[in-house]
């Protein structure tokens, strides 16, 4: 199963021909593609794409052909220079970069006040061999609520996520919803933009979704064979 926006749904759809069947489920709507991945608009954010994605994980568990692997989707912003515009990241950490609490000493995530989890790995073995197929750039994808408008934003995270290529917002939510069902989890991304200062002006939004598109056409077989495996 892949999840993600519309736009991006389309641009994964592409790499998958053939006819596609609508399914409703309660708060989302599967579409399921011939002989490919079925493909989930999960909604913007942690909590819609949590609960979007345990909904379809959930009615294909009970109907007793549960998913073998679910894929995190999308475009989002690029650590430069490390990600630039266009280019492609495979997560092999997914991590929530501001789930935790803020003190006079600095952020710390749940982890570090005794609860709770703030990553999500890939299984090591399909990062790479996503990234070796699609050209991506392997490393950290940052999970936030709020996107990152300014430089001390993109500084603080740099600092905290030394690791970090990317950042979107939904794909932790995913995960905690994949692993809640022992289901495993990649994530990929397009750069549409810089984190750092909002501009407009520098989004390539189509470009990512042309990368999405690309990438994925690449990433097929590599996706096929795990789930067959």
């Amino acid at each position: 199963m892949a999840t993600a926006v519309p736009a991006e749904r389309d641009a994964v759809a592409e790499a998958f021909p053939g006819p596609v069947r609508e399914r409703e489920l309660p708060g989302a709507v599967v579409h399921e593609t011939a002989g490919g991945p079925a493909l989930l608009a999960a909604g913007v954010g942690p909590a819609l794409a949590a609960a979007s994605t345990a909904v379809a994980l959930t009615a294909a568990a009970l109907e007793g052909r549960p998913y073998g692997l679910v894929v995190c989707a999308g475009i989002g912003g690029g650590f430069a220079p490390h990600a630039p515009l266009g280019s492609l990241v495979v997560a092999d950490a997914i991590t929530a970069a501001d789930l935790g609490a803020e003190t006079a000493e600095g952020f710390l995530p749940v982890t570090e006040l005794g609860f709770g989890t703030v990553t999500h790995h890939p299984p090591a073995s399909l990062a790479e061999a996503a990234a070796a197929a699609s050209g991506a750039r392997t490393g950290t994808v940052l999970t936030v609520s709020t996107v990152t408008g300014t430089a001390a934003r993109a500084d603080a995270l740099r600092a905290r996520h030394p690791r970090a290529l990317a950042e979107g917002m939904e794909g932790f939510g995913v995960a905690e919803a994949a692993a809640a069902q022992g289901v495993p989890v990649l994530e990929v991304r397009a750069v549409s933009n810089p984190v750092g200062p909002r501009d407009r002006a520098a989004w390539r939004i189509g470009d990512a979704l042309n990368a999405l598109t690309e990438g994925f056409g690449k990433l097929a077989p590599v996706l096929e064979s795990w789930n067959t495996a």
